[in-house]
């Protein structure tokens, strides 16, 4: 089975090192105290406090690996590699809706690191799909659930 890459922005490397951090420092300890505490109860047959630990342990050790193997897979932009004259991975994208006149800032990242309610869109979806490549002064459209959107690019950063 080939490793798919895993395309990150420093912030988003940053971001996924400090979970798995947390996981193995902090959830792991708590995780293991409740399931010494649930065996302190008694028969394991009937203990639902214990099974609620188990789970919750498969839970964050499953985590944990997903989290090692994208670590592992991680292929980080560089901010040279960042174009301000064109839309690409790590691109921030100010755009302008067309119809309702807002502006809006987009970070284009993997999916990876996708967050729509932080603006980060990912290079998968058909926005991010859309903006890939286009320049300042373009006007996109976009095909979306709510229909046909229109944004013209105004400004394109690191």
């Amino acid at each position: 089975m080939s490793k798919k890459e895993v395309v990150l922005t420093q912030e988003g490397l940053k971001k996924l090192e400090e979970e798995l951090q947390y996981l193995k420092s902090v959830k792991r300890k708590e995780v293991a105290d409740r399931i010494k505490q649930a065996i302190a109860f008694g028969d394991l047959s009937e203990n639902s406090e214990y099974d609620d630990a188990k789970n919750e342990q498969a839970f964050i050790e499953g985590k944990i690996a997903m989290l090692e193997e994208k670590l592992r897979n991680a292929k980080v932009i560089d901010d040279a590699d960042i174009s301000t004259d064109m839309v690409t991975l790590g691109s921030k994208v100010l755009v302008r809706d067309l119809e309702t006149d807002e502006v809006i800032e987009y970070t284009i990242v993997s999916s990876a690191e996708a967050n729509p309610i932080e603006f980060k869109i990912s290079n998968e979806s058909p926005v991010g799909k859309a903006l890939i490549g286009a320049k300042k002064g373009d006007v996109i459209e976009i095909n979306v659930p709510a229909g046909l959107v229109k944004y013209k690019i105004e400004e394109i950063k690191k």
